[in-house]
């Protein structure tokens, strides 16, 4: 349910505050992709995070919320890398996200009661996913919704960045480009290290 992509001056931005989130050393599974190489296995990490920013309640719903928009499905998602933690110290760090992110939260369990008689986190999976479809596509959205589709794009852009900043999520894209090594990898051409094949191939 990641949805439409997300503005590129928003995600700079978050990333530099991600790079400063790298240094923090009360997250439990979130861990900065661009981090330095076995440095990570040094660090002791808390068994568990302490949210800087939410009340518990509310952090239980940013962490249902991560882990629908980037779900668990065959391959780590949001909540395997510790997401909801990055959300809640890049919210913590940034003064004016806070009062969007308190209210979007309870305009969603307003919204959720409204319509069916529950708070976000006591609906079914199937009810959930029925109260947020309308905020997350176009082509579903209800009148009256405005606030809360601002809210879920917010919401999305912040999940879809903590994913791909984290270890797990930057290992999910998968391309060799964007790989970090400890040091240069050896070059595979060991019986031509000036490389006249390729000039011969070229010919």
């Amino acid at each position: 349910m990641a949805g439409q992509g997300i503005q590129r001056r928003e995600v700079l931005r978050i990333l530099g505050t991600a790079a400063t989130a790298a240094h923090f050393p009360g997250f439990s599974k979130w861990a900065f992709a661009c981090g330095h190489v076995g440095n990570a296995a040094l660090q002791i990490k808390p068994a568990s995070y302490h949210p800087q920013f939410f009340t518990a309640s509310e952090y239980d719903v940013v962490e249902r919320l991560a882990a629908i928009i980037i779900p668990s499905d065959g391959t780590p998602g949001a909540k395997e890398a510790g997401v909801a933690e990055f959300i809640d110290f890049m919210v913590a760090s940034d003064p004016e996200a806070q009062y969007p992110f308190r209210m979007g939260l309870a305009w969603l369990n307003a919204h959720s009661e409204r319509i069916a008689g529950k708070k976000f986190l006591e609906l079914s999976g199937e009810q959930q996913m029925s109260v947020l479809e309308p905020l997350g596509f176009k082509d579903k959205a209800r009148p009256g919704e405005d606030d809360g589709r601002r809210f879920f794009s917010l919401i999305r852009e912040y999940t879809v960045t903590g994913f791909y900043t984290s270890e797990i999520g930057f290992k999910e894209l998968d391309n060799p480009a964007l790989k970090f090594y400890a040091e240069s990898p050896e070059c595979p051409h060991k019986d031509d290290r000036e490389h006249r094949h390729l000039s011969q191939a070229k010919a």
